[in-house]
């Protein structure tokens, strides 16, 4: 399967859209969502997202606009729309969308959000064309629509058989006008939803059609390295080319400026008719920074920073009930501990490459890119180009987990064409990925509470760190708006004495999103201190959080995880631990076994999960993520962080960022709880839980709190 780019004008020149097909789209007005024809959208100048539209032949071809980093919307769009539909997925191509959010809405793909946010205007599309199809088809077979259905590409007429492919219906279909109310299938009438179909993009990704950022060549293109600033905020002092220049095929240095934020980073270019020239062209260089005027601090000193501001601080209050300062103070009892959680690099198995091609009149953009619009007026900002003429072409991309929503490096692209005037593509090596940033922040947790007759009287959470929003110009008089994240809401019901707040810290790290964002460290903090006031009342952890999380749908996903795990009938010697957090609207539970080895140190036996995301599209892309998730918390619970000396990153590539190998994995098994609920996120929820589940079950087995991430399971 081909991947492909729709321009709006192409995509009406190649639909032909008056005589040769059949198109739909979604407009969002301002009172709701509703579905109209291209040709309707035409007329009135409006532009539509979901594009839809199916050929003479009958085949569909459908726009998946948001961005695939492998956590399955490629499948997942056309999954939904061809349930509605009623087409094969075989009957199915998919193109990505250019940059246009006033089209296609948000492109921003992250938050696990397009499913969550899309799925019943999808569903209504498909539906709404399979209405309009089936008044075409009956019209042609001259018999009543009350006596039609449709089912694969077809319109059938029930008592005679006959039947009219939708590909000879098209023309007489895109001239009805759009119904404005359709029935949507009951979940119970499901033939392709909530099955699990094999994704469309892996045959491409198997045999080498799909096109990566890396992958894509543009006519004249040329290719660039550029040696960077190891310090964020340093500046180029002086650099020489001499022997860079040598390096046949290299063709021109010089400096670069890139926007990290509101601030830049410095570098020089090299670039070169290949990327291996413009490689060793870049090892060739020799360079002096200036680094003056800015603090080159170490990790050592943001740990002890952070800590001594959650011992003198109480921060700026996010939420609060009751009055636990009060509560604590007063008690002759209680619960003081601090947490800790590593710097993380994103570390995708694509690093980061863009095209750019700048042009007098334009500038087009190619590559792996997680937030087109957000490039767009990030760069009409830094260089002046109206935002209509920036133009953003989507690839597959070799993963995200939020790297890949920023701006630097088409910035960087841009920038480096307009001096060359051709297009260029800029290629990261693995170091250059790892030792740049942004990072998920480290951040410490100091949290209080009191435990009295069995239950929860008071809690009192702070955290230091990094506040993301910071770096894009955000407030720093009020708290960082995810310092609850992660945290089950009905703690709040049933805990009447309650806090949170965020301690600021700053540093010149450049920080952002990282896979759940806060939830990835929240979670530890929070699920680890749910687990130490059980222990403190003497309560099993997983019946003591049902006790305080009076809500119907958890009883019966802790229910749920109860009873695969066996939960009750843990045996002597083997050592369990659970965790449930809630982001992007799914929560997760997790439920770890751990055990000694004979040679020292606990392993992991099996890991289950269960899933609550409420409407959801495929049980296999959830399982794939999920794995995902407990694999991507493994390694940032037990193996891998981001350390500082001097301001620098120490670790280069993933011989000093270890990550888990195939023989770290543990059993990881997956369920997914069925309800009415509407969708939540999946790519981003099953991570949080992983750790303090881990951590919670080596307490359980060895009786050791581990307060502090990264630890070693062989020195437990």
């Amino acid at each position: 399967m081909k991947s492909s780019h729709l321009s709006r004008r192409n995509f009406l020149k190649i639909s032909g859209l008056t005589t040769s097909a059949f198109s739909l789209g979604v407009y969002n007005r301002a009172d709701a969502a509703a579905v109209i024809s291209t040709i309707e959208a035409e007329s009135l100048g409006i532009g539509l997202n979901a594009w839809m539209y199916i050929s003479t032949a009958g085949k569909v071809t459908l726009v998946c606009h948001r961005a695939e980093m492998g956590q399955g919307v490629y499948q997942a769009i056309p999954q939904i729309i061809a349930e509605e539909l009623e087409v094969s997925l075989d009957e199915v191509n998919v193109v990505f969308a250019r940059g246009d959010n006033k089209k296609y809405g948000s492109q921003v793909t992250g938050g696990s959000s397009t499913v969550r946010g899309s799925y019943k205007n999808l569903l209504t599309l498909g539906a709404t064309a399979r209405e309009m199809l089936i008044e075409a088809g009956a019209e042609f077979l001259k018999v009543p629509k009350t006596e039609c259905y449709a089912e694969s590409g077809h319109v059938i007429h029930g008592s005679s058989g006959k039947k009219a492919n939708y590909g000879v219906l098209i023309e007489e279909a895109a001239k009805i006008t759009p119904p404005q109310h359709v029935k949507l299938k009951e979940v119970s009438e499901y033939k392709l939803i909530r099955k699990p179909l094999p994704r469309l993009d892996v045959p491409a990704k198997v045999n080498g059609e799909a096109i990566f950022g890396l992958d894509k060549r543009i006519p004249g293109m040329l290719f660039a390295a550029v040696e960077r600033n190891p310090r964020l905020r340093g500046k180029v002092k002086s650099y020489d080319d001499s022997a860079a220049l040598k390096v046949p095929g290299v063709k021109k240095v010089f400096r670069v400026k890139m926007g990290v934020y509101s601030t830049y980073r410095e570098g020089v270019a090299v670039v070169a008719t290949s990327t291996w020239a413009a490689f060793q062209g870049k090892k060739a260089l020799k360079v002096e920074w200036d680094d003056g005027g800015f603090e080159h601090i170490s990790s050592k000193e943001i740990y002890q920073r952070q800590q001594e501001a959650l011992a003198k601080e109480e921060g700026l209050l996010f939420r609060q009930s009751g009055d636990p300062s009060a509560v604590i103070a007063g008690a002759g009892k209680k619960i003081d501990v601090m947490y800790q959680t590593p710097y993380q690099s994103h570390s995708c198995m694509e690093p980061l490459n863009c095209i750019a091609h700048y042009q007098p009149d334009k500038l087009e953009i190619w590559g792996p890119i997680q937030a087109p619009e957000w490039v767009q007026d990030y760069i009409t900002r830094e260089m002046g180009i109206p935002r209509e003429k920036i133009i953003v072409n989507m690839t597959f991309l070799g993963g995200g987990f939020g790297r890949k929503a920023f701006m630097d490096y088409p910035h960087e692209a841009a920038v480096i064409s307009k001096e060359m005037g051709v297009p260029v593509q800029v290629v990261w090596t693995r170091e250059d990925d790892m030792t740049q940033g942004p990072y998920r922040p480290g951040i410490s947790y100091r949290c209080e509470g009191v435990v009295e007759n069995g239950e929860i009287r008071a809690m009192k959470i702070r955290m230091a760190g990094q506040n993301n929003d910071h770096w894009r110009g955000g407030s720093k008089d009020v708290a960082n708006r995810s310092t609850s994240e992660g945290f089950l809401k009905p703690y709040f019901d049933s805990v009447k004495n309650i806090s949170f707040a965020d301690v600021p810290f700053e540093t010149p790290l450049p920080t952002m999103w990282w896979r759940s964002v806060y939830a990835s460290t929240n979670g530890f903090a929070f699920e680890s201190f749910i687990d130490e006031m059980a222990a403190k009342a003497g309560k099993d952890p997983l019946e003591f959080r049902k006790q305080h999380l009076k809500d119907k749908r958890l009883h019966l996903q802790i229910d749920k995880i109860a009873e695969v795990s066996d939960w009750k009938k843990r045996r002597k010697n083997e050592g369990f631990g659970v965790a449930m957090t809630e982001c992007f609207g799914s929560t997760a539970a997790h439920v770890v076994k751990v055990s000694k080895k004979e040679s020292g140190g606990v392993k992991i036996d099996k890991v289950w999960v269960v899933m609550d995301c409420g409407w959801y599209v495929n049980p296999d892309t959830i399982r794939a993520q999920i794995e995902g998730s407990v694999v991507m918390a493994l390694g940032a619970a037990t193996l891998h962080e981001i350390t500082f000396t001097d301001g620098i990153t120490e670790q280069q590539n993933f011989h000093q960022y270890l990550i888990p190998r195939i023989t770290d994995i543990p059993e990881v098994e997956v369920h997914i709880m069925e309800n009415h609920a509407d969708a939540g996120g999946v790519g981003e929820p099953g991570l949080p839980p992983f750790a303090p589940a881990l951590t919670n079950a080596i307490f359980d087995l060895t009786g050791k709190r581990i307060r502090k991430l990264p630890f070693s399971m062989d020195e437990v």
